[in-house]
């Protein structure tokens, strides 16, 4: 039973409210009960209009609904004047362009990796946040990149064999990027400095990078060099020089690790990788929000026997070629990511007792902690120029991004902050928002920092969508269909028009397959080639090997040579992905609804039943991916949609639920904290949401699935709470 505080005409969970009352407010000149104040204001002026908005993305729905419903045929124009008709598709205004000021370069101009972590989890915090220097030797060596053969095996102890290929990859990289006037970076037996000049000796003589500003900066340590910075498309490459450790040793020059600037920017996510469903979870993400941007933040882990203490990296210090000191951060810029406005939490409720909308509570708060770095009393900065940098999911279009931007500025006044410090990164994953993409970005002009497409709500809110229309293709087609090249091309397209670069980011989804990193190091340049200045990866080594490609790729003449293009087509973005008059057959059926069975158990039974948010969740195939609630959209309304329109039946749903509950049993097996969700199927609550989220898949608004989640995942809690007394 949750304890609350009275706060004037809110009532604050006692946990929350202690948090606030002693970490989160002192030092920042606010206090407690004024926060509070603000919240209950918030919640009073601007809760009727969030309620009117998502009442409105339910009217929407309905009218779709009953334009598809006994529908022969689909005719693009015949529903894009209908989108119209009903202001699904509203106007596009003049051209304009964006003016948001304040912008930490690592948004504005710096195109690199960006990492997406759970809050809830301190040493994953800390982890992204330390991310933005990663070792290139350590991806190399760790990773598939390099194959396991006999003689260049991972081992147990540091195999030089390996390690050979490893300098080989490397110097070919540098060779690349930051090629020498003459010869190959493997010619070169000591690197030197003199007169500003990097000098690179070989056997055939001293030679130096072919470009004039490749040289960045260096370190020298008793009068030994031991660090040399190289520069390359507003990335840096730190080459560490140690000829005396056991890897220096092995390498010509005495290169002991190459460091390559990785996570330029990080999501600190307060939404889909969380499972936070109370006061009590919410005060840990709180909390440790609060700890990074204090730069206090520290937690405990056992490494080979050892306690370590993880805290964050500070800055990193050079000498610049001319001789004035060098300072880089030593860590990622930090943005943080709220739920949707569909969310209500009970660690703070009305006077009669009702649950709040969750997005206010999480900007009052989340600003209130930053407060902190905004202040720059810590040793740790985050923002250099002032802000406040917030993704907001789950937004249907340009009316909801203005109430977005009327909370921040109501939190600004309330918390005594400059206009436009609060800046706004813009998920463009839901349809309403991508067909109105434009007005979505003028609606927020003066704050918009951020547009990404992420491809896998996107696509879990077109079936929705489309719910009446018949049934979709199979999911594995559906990212190689017309609508969803043109969405991403789309996203480009806009956000260029609407003049984001030297202001904001334009970003690529996630790389899902954490393991295989010789595929995303081959596959995932696609990004920067596109036009994005960032995209995410599910990992720190996956960041610095998605640099080589911010390295390969000069992502603003790429940008600019994209702008010269005709926009990607609206018709193909508005035709829905449907079988039509294509027939499946009972095999691929089976493989199609036992695979989407499967990957939702797998991550389901571990939110419910563990609190993990995200994490990675072998498919049918054994093969690692990362999910969290946007892949399990995906696979829950691909079921719900061909139950519906009779491609499967409830029975055949029910029984592949089971047999793959054995299969997701089988795969942890190894987990001591799991619980079995087969033979005894009805008393899994795990199971139970899996069923909750597929034969109640229709009637969940926009497909979401949080709301059953977040229902199980406290009946499971409480039946814990129940046992343990």
């Amino acid at each position: 039973m949750t304890e609350y505080v009275a706060a004037g005409d809110i009532q604050v969970a006692q946990a929350l409210h202690d948090l606030v009352r002693n970490e989160i407010a002192p030092g920042t000149g606010i206090e407690p009960a004024a926060v509070w104040k603000l919240l209950a204001e918030v919640v009073r002026d601007l809760g009727p209009k969030n309620r009117a908005q998502l009442d409105e993305r339910d009217a929407l729905q309905a009218k779709l609904d009953a334009w598809f419903t006994g529908r022969d045929s689909f005719n693009v124009d015949e529903y894009r004047a209908y989108l119209e008709d009903i202001h699904y598709l509203e106007p596009e205004g003049p051209a304009f362009a964006v003016t948001t000021a304040g912008v930490d370069p690592e948004i504005a101009v710096i195109a690199g990796p960006q990492l997406v972590v759970p809050v809830d989890k301190a040493r994953y915090a800390l982890n992204a946040a330390n991310a933005r220097w990663g070792s290139l030797f350590d991806a190399l060596y760790g990773s598939d990149i390099i194959p396991e053969r006999s003689g260049t095996e991972k081992g147990t102890s540091y195999n030089p064999g390996r390690g050979a290929i490893v300098f080989r990859h490397a110097d070919a990289f540098l060779d690349e990027v930051v090629p020498l006037a003459a010869g190959k970076w493997s010619e070169v037996n000591k690197l030197g400095v003199h007169q500003g000049r990097l000098v690179c000796d070989t056997a055939k003589g001293a030679t130096g990078p072919a470009a004039a500003n490749a040289f960045a900066g260096y370190v020298e340590q008793d009068g030994a060099l031991s660090n040399v910075l190289l520069g390359h498309h507003g990335l840096h490459i730190d080459l560490l020089i140690d000829p005396s450790h056991p890897i220096g040793r092995q390498h010509a020059a005495g290169v002991k690790d190459m460091l390559l600037e990785s996570a330029i920017t990080t999501i600190m996510d307060c939404e889909d990788s969380v499972a936070a469903v109370d006061a009590a979870d919410k005060t840990v993400v709180y909390g440790n929000w609060c700890g990074i941007m204090k730069g206090t933040l520290t937690t405990e882990l056992q490494k080979g026997g050892r306690t370590i203490t993880r805290a964050l990296n500070p800055d990193r210090n050079y000498t610049a070629p001319d001789g004035s000191p060098l300072t880089l951060p030593g860590r990622s810029l930090l943005l943080v990511r709220h739920v949707g406005a569909h969310m209500t939490t009970d660690a703070v409720v009305t006077a009669a007792g009702e649950p709040i909308t969750e997005t206010f509570l999480d900007c009052v708060i989340t600003v209130l902690a930053a407060m902190h770095d905004l202040k720059g009393g810590g040793e740790r900065i985050n923002s250099r120029s002032g802000s406040v940098y917030i993704v907001k999911p789950k937004h249907h279009g340009p009316k909801e991004v203005a109430l977005s931007c009327e909370l921040f500025a109501r939190v600004e006044s309330g918390f005594g902050l400059p206009a436009n410090t609060l800046k706004i990164g813009i998920m463009d994953e839901e349809r309403r928002t991508t067909v109105n993409l434009k007005e979505c970005i003028r609606a927020a002009r003066e704050r918009v920092i951020f547009i990404n497409t992420g491809f896998l709500d996107r696509t879990g809110d077109e079936i929705h969508t489309h719910m009446e229309a018949g049934p979709v293709i199979p999911k594995p087609e559906i990212k190689s269909a017309a609508w969803m090249l043109a969405y991403e091309d789309w996203n480009v397209d806009i956000g260029l028009e609407t003049g984001l670069p030297g202001h904001g980011q334009i970003g690529k989804g996630m790389w899902a397959m954490p393991a295989e990193m010789k595929a995303m190091l081959t596959t995932k340049q696609g990004h920067p080639e596109a036009g994005a200045s960032c995209a995410w990866v599910p990992s720190p080594t996956a960041a610095t090997l998605h640099a080589i490609h911010y390295h390969q790729v000069d992502v603003a003449a790429r940008q600019a040579a994209l702008a010269e293009r005709e926009r990607a087509s609206i018709a193909d973005i508005l035709t829905p992905p449907l079988l039509g008059t294509r027939t499946l057959g009972p095999a691929e059926i089976e493989r199609e609804l036992e695979n989407n069975a499967q990957g939702i158990l797998g991550y389901v039974v571990r939110w419910v039943e563990q609190g993990v948010g995200c994490s990675t969740v072998p498919d049918i195939s054994d093969v690692g991916l990362m999910e969290d609630r946007a892949t399990l959209r995906i696979s829950s309304q691909h079921i719900a949609n061909w139950l519906h329109h009779g491609l499967v039946t409830e029975a055949m749903v029910e029984q592949a639920l089971r047999r793959m509950a054995e299969v997701v049993d089988r795969q942890n097996a190894g987990d001591a904290d799991y619980r079995n969700m087969a033979p005894e199927f009805d008393a899994s609550i795990a199971f139970q949401a899996a069923r909750d989220l597929i034969f109640k898949g229709r009637e969940q608004a926009n497909g979401y699935t949080e709301h059953v989640l977040t229902r199980r995942r406290r009946e499971f809690k409480a039946k814990q709470a129940t046992q343990a007394g």
